[in-house]
């Protein structure tokens, strides 16, 4: 990867002033674009930033290295599998991980830890206790990411769920919230006080997203391209786009299209099999992680993007980073009518009552038919990415918390742990 150095290359000579620890377990960095943009972010403000996660498959599978000026350790990871045993050796061994590295990484001013899961807290206490503040960035409201998979809300896993998140609350210094929706959690739910809670958006990196001249032989002889992009998990309602293709074939008589779904996650193999069960498998491709050139390449040519989460506890309050990458790309959007996905898109977006497969399928033939809407929707998308959902917006929500976390406490080893006063429930 350009910009790569050894690690040993980097040895630490003199110590700048600030030092910033971001501890992630469920994404390899830079792949997760959200805390690479903070790293950078951070590092172009004169920290010196250094991350705790795991190693990729196929990227991002260096123990150690320096990238662009960041510092990252990573550690070997097995995603759960085998449901709770699988989630608890997953999480055991990436706190051990975690906590390993931590003390190699040393003193630190600032840890910020990205959920999900709602541990990391542990170790970010005890570099509090070493004169760290703690910055919590809530990624997921892992309860209500725990009901729209489950859907049990009484359970002793959910409570523990529960419990873990107020724990966390508890030991933050910061909040950072990805939109007012989960703010407002921090707040009501976390007992924030609402001057601590900073809502930093994730947004598309606009030089990652650079349309390119469409390429016709991506339909597949069809008139009309349709395109997702995304994690496929039980929550994100891929299950729901293909049914609705389905109805567009079978209940609108519609053929002249080719679908293409990029991504990868645990409901992947189920999809393609949904596929092939609904005689899909001719018009529909799965493409699993490609490179992003060659993702540009079929949103450059797409028709109409594809943002089917269901209505569920989280989807609902959650910010989709596939309808913020559509409107960076200039694509107009069928979704759900969800609240966040509104406050996101607006009107580069035309919603479908929350679940409805079939209106889903009328509201793609009324774009695939109207293409001045279509680009009319597209130029909308664009200007909303470039002005209030850019992340400039974010870089100064985020370096605002970072200045909120008070004046830099010493960072020597066993020193006092500075605290202040709450609002609690």
């Amino acid at each position: 990867m350009p910009g790569d150095t050894s690690f040993e290359d980097t040895a630490c000579g003199d110590r700048p002033d600030r030092r910033a620890l971001i501890l992630v377990e469920n994404l390899s960095v830079p792949f997760d674009r959200r805390v690479w943009q903070e790293c950078t972010t951070l590092r172009d403000a004169g920290w010196t930033v250094h991350v705790i996660c795991p190693r990729g498959e196929k990227r991002d599978t260096e123990p150690e290295t320096v990238i662009d000026g960041v510092r990252i350790h990573r550690y070997p990871l097995r995603a759960a599998t085998g449901g709770p045993a699988g989630y608890l050796r997953e999480y055991g061994s990436a706190l051990w991980h975690t906590a390993r590295l931590a003390r190699k990484v040393g003193p630190v001013d600032v840890v910020h830890a990205c959920n999900p899961p709602d541990l990391l807290f542990l170790p970010a206490l005890w570099l509090k206790r070493r004169g760290a503040r703690f910055v919590f960035d809530q990624h997921d409201l892992v309860p209500e990411l725990y009901l729209s998979r489950f859907g049990r809300g009484e359970d002793r896993l959910y409570r523990a769920v529960c419990a873990l998140e107020r724990l966390t609350y508890r030991a933050a210094d910061v909040v950072l919230a990805t939109n007012e929706s989960y703010r407002d959690v921090a707040i009501r739910r976390g007992g924030q006080r609402p001057e601590d809670v900073f809502v930093v958006r994730s947004a598309p990196a606009t030089d990652r997203f650079q349309p390119v001249p469409p390429e016709p032989e991506l339909k597949r002889g069809k008139p009309h391209l349709l395109c997702y992009l995304g994690v496929m998990g039980p929550q994100d309602g891929v299950d729901y786009a293909l049914r609705a293709l389905a109805k567009l074939r079978d209940e609108f008589g519609r053929t002249d299209w080719h679908a293409v779904f990029v991504g990868a996650g645990d409901a992947f193999d189920a999809m393609v099999e949904l596929s092939r069960r609904l005689g899909l498998a001719e018009q529909v491709q799965f493409t699993g992680r490609i490179p992003d050139a060659d993702l540009v390449r079929y949103l450059s040519t797409a028709d109409v993007c594809l943002s089917p989460d269901p209505r569920n506890p989280l989807n609902d309050v959650s910010t989709m980073n596939k309808v913020l990458e559509y409107m960076a790309m200039g694509r107009p959007i069928v979704s759900f009518d969800l609240k966040e996905a509104r406050v996101s898109a607006g009107d580069a977006a035309v919603y479908a009552p929350a679940d409805d497969e079939a209106e889903f399928a009328k509201l793609i033939t009324l774009l695939m038919d109207d293409p001045e809407k279509r680009d009319r929707m597209g130029r909308i998308g664009q200007e909303r990415i470039s002005g209030p959902l850019s992340w400039r917006n974010s870089q100064a929500s985020l370096l605002a918390a970072y200045a909120a976390c008070g004046e830099r406490t010493p960072v020597s080893a066993g020193g006092p742990v500075r605290t202040r006063k709450r609002r609690r429930r």
